[in-house]
């Protein structure tokens, strides 16, 4: 489904960018993951408290939220690459229906015993990749609607999401578990000894994988890197554009408006302040804006840090579990040692040291994807195409 690459050569080859951006939202995602980890004393809420939450803390946040949308759009577009080789197109519904099962199955045991450390938690959370799984499901029967029909579905999705936050439903009623899997984040199962939590409503994500694979003829073998180069600044400079006047003036596309703060400084970030849980319309121009803008900028980049980029997304499964088991490892071995200092685990002071760790975990990650992601490349086994 991706290329994995590690040398220059293959560094400018037109699915190398894809695996070089999926490698750097990657990073940036362990820069948060290790912040839920160590700094969870600190947690904000979504949206976030823009007049009092630490800038530091802020921005490690919001730069944390480019990740899952870029995500899921690479994984689209990266759907479309599977169902267009060079050898003539293919149907993608069962590599993308049975990829997506088993992120629902790999959420539901490994994901969330990594996160809780324990296969009975007292909240199972329906996260990123269980939404992941389920729009890869979605995706094997709509990815063959004619592209302008994707444009117009993927759009309608995003930016209309809006029109229905007025709905509601009486609890336990199938439009109560309708609304909580696809737009309104809340308790599947609010009781019990195993409560149920979808942390992900579905249909905004529908709208982003949906975009991602209408994107796909960007990297068609017969468009040149500097004609994608301008689609991709235009398409990401469009996006912020539209942004700074659904934000700035208030008018559409977030239900918390920003207002002005003490500070200058407090007033950008209340502007920046977006609702992830569902992605409002502001949250997916701001995120998938800069992300198509950094993939125009990689166009032309090529240096060690994007070839060690490429190396993580050449191994995008086998990453998450990873750095996640890695972390619970941590975790119970510098509880166990130092002792709890926050609550029932242990914790950092400074967000400085959240930054600290990260970076520090970054090489310890990358041996072991770069073996993994050069025996996916080389071995005739079935299932490695699923990591």
């Amino acid at each position: 489904m991706t290329v994995s690459l590690t040398s220059p050569a293959t560094l400018r080859t037109r699915i190398a960018v894809i695996d070089v951006m999926r490698g750097l939202v990657m990073l940036i995602m362990l820069f948060d993951h290790v912040r839920e980890t160590f700094f969870l004393h600190h947690q904000v809420s979504d949206p976030m408290d823009a007049a009092h939450v630490d800038p530091a803390l802020f921005f490690t946040r919001l730069a944390a939220h480019v990740c899952a949308p870029m995500f899921v759009f690479l994984t689209g577009l990266s759907a479309w690459l599977y169902a267009h080789p060079a050898a003539g197109p293919r149907n993608a519904s069962g590599f993308l229906f049975k990829r997506g099962l088993l992120l629902v199955v790999l959420e539901l045991v490994f994901v969330n015993f990594a996160w809780m450390g324990t296969f009975t938690p007292a909240i199972l959370y329906l996260q990123v990749i269980w939404v992941i799984g389920l729009a890869m499901m979605a995706l094997a029967v709509l990815h063959k609607l004619p592209l302008k029909v994707l444009v117009v579905l993927g759009v309608a999705i995003s930016a209309g999401q809006h029109l229905f936050t007025w709905l509601h439903a009486e609890e336990g009623s199938l439009g109560y578990y309708l609304l909580t899997v696809l737009l309104q984040r809340g308790y599947l199962v609010a009781d019990g000894a195993m409560k149920i939590k979808v942390s992900y409503p579905l249909l905004p994500w529908i709208g982003v994988i949906v975009l991602g694979y209408a994107a796909g003829p960007l990297y068609a073998r017969g468009l040149s890197a500097e004609g994608r180069r301008r689609l991709l600044l235009a398409l990401g400079g469009g996006s912020l554009l539209l942004l700074a006047v659904l934000r700035g003036l208030n008018i559409y596309g977030e239900t918390l408006p920003w207002l002005a703060g003490d500070t200058a400084l407090r007033t950008a970030m209340s502007v920046l302040n977006f609702t992830k849980y569902p992605p409002s319309l502001d949250f997916l121009l701001f995120t998938l804006g800069l992300g198509l803008l950094g993939m125009a900028w990689l166009e032309s980049v090529d240096n060690w840090f994007t070839r060690a980029c490429a190396t993580f997304g050449g191994a995008p499964m086998f990453y998450y579990l990873l750095h996640l088991y890695l972390l619970l490892a941590i975790g119970i071995t510098l509880t166990a040692v130092l002792g709890a200092n926050h609550g029932n685990r242990y914790g950092v002071e400074h967000i400085w040291q959240v930054w600290l760790i990260a970076l520090a975990l970054m090489p310890v990650l990358y041996f072991p994807c770069r073996a993994f992601a050069n025996y996916k490349r080389t071995s005739k086994q079935a299932w490695v195409r699923y990591f």
